[in-house]
């Protein structure tokens, strides 16, 4: 498969399956016995806004090839009404999703974990109100 090739929803896609394994192995290792306590701190990683937060926050750590692709899929048509979730704050989350989902298929593991790892660095440090209020900027 030619991945520079592939759409971007559907990069998002694998991207978003690929995301959710993670935070939910970073949150086992949080608290491995109780589930509804995993749940609750998996949520603000998942969350549109903290995704959103985050990649608008590592653009200048991207290289080119990557910020390109992130600002092709946050121009994309959106062709679903994002549920709970403004707008933009859904297509900056739908772009994360893209980048992780085209590292991923990428093969390129080690930039995967840098950049899954940055950005729940900076979804750990943020106030989701405070998300909120930069994406409606």
């Amino acid at each position: 498969m030619e991945v520079k090739k592939v759409n971007t929803t559907a990069l998002a896609y694998i991207g978003d399956a690929v995301y959710e394994v993670y935070v939910r192995k970073y949150v086992l290792e949080q608290d491995s016995v109780d589930v509804n306590k995993q749940n609750k701190l998996a949520v603000k990683f998942v969350r549109a806004e903290g995704q959103a937060l985050a990649i608008k926050k590592m653009m200048e750590t991207l290289t080119d090839e990557e910020r390109n692709l992130v600002k092709r899929a946050r121009n994309r048509k959106i062709t679903s009404k994002p549920q709970n979730a403004d707008p933009v704050i859904y297509k900056l989350a739908t772009a994360f999703e893209a980048l992780v989902g085209f590292l991923y298929l990428s093969g390129d593991a080690e930039r995967l974990e840098e950049v899954i790892s940055q950005a729940m660095s900076l979804i750990e440090k943020a106030e989701i109100s405070d998300v909120r209020k930069k994406g409606k900027k």
